[in-house]
């Protein structure tokens, strides 16, 4: 199923980016798990992962919106890119949770003004954790790992139990390449959120890769389990 996906994606994405994208759609997923049920398609510039009503970008593990909240979120940006473009000229919202909002709004179809409105919300409050966290995502999806783990590590140390930002740390640690580093990030993760299925299956499979195969089956079977939670 991966190499036909591959020949016909290709067609339409870069080989390179093809390639990354499924190699991480295997990592995503479980040792044994059939690849019947997954649908493969490019949406705009991105690969993207669909199993039944569920959708994700291959490259990040990112889930996407429902059509419908996409949709809603594509007719209120021109509103906010407007908000966005008053405040800067004329300074008229000085508050970081405004900033904050716009940009939340901002990041399903501009992204880069997103990140602008993230970069005024922080200048206004350098202690916006979330406004950390959001702008490390946004900038880990463009393609800057390491601006991005600044930003998680900013989040934590206003937030030590932010459990978002630790597990997006160590997903920008994987892709710095380091690799212990980001286990230790998703046993941080843990730490404050144990539910946190994506964590437990992340350190299972590095733990693996490492031969510490007590603690890889630690974390699979936590994973296993929380698959199973209703």
């Amino acid at each position: 199923m991966l190499l036909r996906s591959a020949k016909e994606l290709s067609q339409r994405v870069p080989a390179r980016r093809v390639a990354r994208a499924l190699r991480r759609l295997r990592e995503q997923l479980p040792s044994g798990r059939p690849l019947t049920g997954l649908r493969v398609t490019v949406v705009g510039d991105d690969v993207v992962v669909r199993e039944g009503h569920a959708a994700w970008e291959a490259d990040f593990g990112q889930r996407l919106l429902d059509f419908e909240v996409a949709e809603l979120a594509a007719q209120v940006a021109p509103l906010a890119r407007r908000a966005a473009e008053a405040a800067r000229a004329a300074g008229a919202l000085p508050g970081a949770q405004d900033w904050y909002e716009i940009a939340c709004d901002l990041e399903t179809s501009e992204p880069e003004l997103a990140r602008d409105a993230y970069r005024r919300a922080l200048e206004r409050n350098p202690d916006h954790a979330d406004a950390h966290v959001n702008l490390g995502r946004l900038l880990h999806e463009a393609g800057h790992p390491r601006e991005a783990e600044t930003h998680y590590r900013l989040a934590l140390a206003v937030e030590p139990r932010h459990a978002t930002a630790a597990f997006n740390l160590g997903v920008a640690l994987e892709d710095l390449g380091r690799a212990e580093d980001a286990v230790r990030a998703y046993e941080q993760a843990l730490l404050s959120d144990p539910g946190n299925a994506d964590a437990h299956y992340n350190a299972s499979r590095l733990h693996e890769a490492k031969g510490r195969k007590a603690a890889a089956f630690r974390h699979l079977k936590a994973y296993r389990a929380l698959l199973r939670t209703p």
